[in-house]
């Protein structure tokens, strides 16, 4: 029988720092560098647009007072069954 320690490597259960420069040469390696460089560009632009999102909302929210909202909001109940009510 196969048991856990036969299946997986060493480095695996023990990458420092050498493992791991070992796993980013082998990545490195295979992909190459323009398709990692534009790949870390599309996560940098995720990452810009969910900041962004994120502060917009807080912002909405705080310009936003329920005064407002109860305003802005409109009774869309139909002409037959407004008079029942």
């Amino acid at each position: 029988m196969l048991s856990t320690f036969m299946v997986t490597p060493h480095f695996i259960n023990n990458a420092g720092p050498w493992g791991l420069l070992l796993i980013a040469i082998v990545v490195l390696v295979l992909f190459g560098r323009g398709k990692i460089a534009s790949l870390m560009g599309e996560v940098g632009k995720g990452i810009t647009a969910f900041k962004k999102g994120v502060k917009d909302g807080a912002e909405e929210l705080e310009n936003k007072s329920d005064e407002d909202t109860v305003r802005q909001a409109r009774d869309v109940t139909p002409e037959s069954e407004r008079d029942k009510g």
